[in-house]
């Protein structure tokens, strides 16, 4: 066989393990792994490279409504954008209805948002924020059986928040689909209650977006969402996971034979709560939800991460422009913390801060970090075997690694739409230099050589389970 390419030198990470093997590629598809794989038409040297799977970011958000005067700082050229440029192949945005738009509507938005603006493939969750029976009945079965094959619902935020039977009926129905279920764990009524609370008292820095979300909040309503599961008798994922207490109540699930997915992100391995603390307006860069933790926390949450309790590690991208009316400057805001939009970029360092602090200080190893960033994501909504894994047939989305290349991350080095990174100084060892994208040359020693935006939506098959 005469290979389009040939990938040779690198040491190679599969399903099996490390080999140093070459990379045959045909097609769009990897054609052959071997010690000696054919000619090619062109030969690719990565010596003293790891290949691995590209990228999967499971949770971004991206041309999203986001409330009344205030724009996301990516749209789908540059969230993609960014997203390659940090080792990534593929994301999984979400979808939300705007105001009078049904479900089928704001899919078919989201694909004219998409269509033709992508560096890198992308398929899309939808989100669950009204529930009629014109939605479940005909809606979301129908976008289901068409391949969006997953889906969250919110426990918190006013406008999102699903009662604890809207959250039942849409359970029922992923049941009869096979689809998976995401959930955002956070109690609304108890933040509602300590955010007038702090607001009473004077606390309306930005600190006390943290204080006012605490651990509580999340267990609770984590625990909550695992009882209605039960109840349903469905799996389910519970995302974005900050803290040990809300880990341990997914535990006790699996071990009363529950079947929970779980999802952390680098905020709660890196940032805390002081982050939040930050001179004069300054924390406001830090707000997300739930909030960074402390660094108890972050053990709690790397522990979880080296002993196989969290299957996933997405970015949660959410980003907005921080000085701006539009963005975390938004109208109120400066006022009290309550109006300060929820989100902070990171689709593009989420891979080389897990890879610095993981890979290359001991916690995690290279294996390992192959399936929390790719296999795992491909696993759970419906890509496996075409997408996360380096295997002939599959999809040839790969990325070459440096893991000793010394990188400070800053601003000025980024690619998203947003205006700051919450990682500003934060020195990482480890770094994709080469990214191909169904054998597609995209990134070639960190420069963009393929500008057409060749991405493609993905239909994507039944969830499956990641172990």
């Amino acid at each position: 066989m005469l290979h389009d390419l040939r990938i040779s030198g690198a040491r190679v990470v599969t399903a099996d393990g490390v080999s140093e093997i070459d990379i045959g590629i045909k097609d769009g598809l990897i054609s052959e792994l071997s010690t000696d794989v054919g000619q090619a038409k062109r030969t690719l040297d990565a010596s003293g490279l790891y290949a691995l799977p590209g990228g999967i970011d499971s949770h971004v958000h991206i041309s999203q409504p986001s409330g009344p005067g205030v724009v996301m700082a990516d749209d789908f050229n540059s969230a993609t954008l960014s997203a390659l440029h940090g080792g990534n192949t593929t994301v999984l945005p979400f979808c939300l209805s705007e105001s009078g738009q049904n479900l089928r509507e704001a899919v078919d938005a989201y694909h004219a948002k998409a269509r033709g603006n992508c560096h890198i493939d992308v398929s899309f969750h939808l989100i669950i924020n009204q529930v009629d029976s014109q939605t479940l009945g005909q809606h979301l079965p129908a976008l289901l059986e068409a391949g969006h094959t997953s889906f969250k619902v919110f426990m918190t935020y006013p406008e999102m928040r699903l009662t604890d039977r809207e959250i039942l009926d849409v359970m029922a129905v992923a049941k009869r689909h096979g689809a998976m279920v995401m959930v955002h764990a956070e109690n609304e009524d108890a933040i509602d209650f300590l955010r007038d609370e702090a607001e009473h008292e004077g606390r309306i820095a930005p600190l006390h977006h943290a204080t006012t979300r605490p651990i509580p909040v999340e267990r609770e309503a984590t625990h909550r969402a695992i009882s209605l599961a039960e109840v349903a008798g469905v799996p389910l994922t519970i995302v974005h996971v900050s803290n040990g207490e809300s880990l341990e109540e997914i535990r006790r699930a699996r071990n009363r034979g529950s079947v929970v997915h779980a999802e952390t992100c680098p905020q709660y391995l890196t940032l805390t709560a002081q982050d939040l603390d930050r001179s004069g307006f300054e924390g406001a860069k830090y707000v997300c939800s739930p909030p960074p933790r402390d660094s108890q926390n972050q053990d709690a949450c790397w522990a979880g991460l080296e002993q196989g309790d969290f299957e996933l590690y997405s970015s949660d991208h959410c980003p907005f422009v921080y000085d701006s009316s539009e963005g975390k400057k938004a109208a109120g805001a400066e006022r009290t913390f309550r109006h300060i939009p929820n989100g902070i970029p990171g689709v593009e360092t989420r891979l080389p801060i897990l890879f610095s602090e993981g890979v290359n200080k001991g916690r995690i190893d290279i294996a390992r970090f192959a399936e929390l960033t790719a296999t795992n994501h491909a696993k759970l909504y419906g890509l496996y075997p075409r997408k996360g894994v380096i295997a002939v047939g599959s999809d040839a989305d790969i990325t070459l690694w440096d893991p000793d290349k010394e990188t400070t991350i800053s601003q000025s080095m980024l690619h998203h739409g947003s205006d700051y990174t919450p990682w500003e100084g934060f020195s990482v060892t480890g770094w994709p230099v080469t990214t191909l994208l169904r054998g597609r040359l995209m990134i070639d020693q960190g420069e963009l050589v393929d500008e057409t935006r060749p991405g493609q939506h993905l239909v994507r098959g039944v969830p499956g389970n990641p172990v």
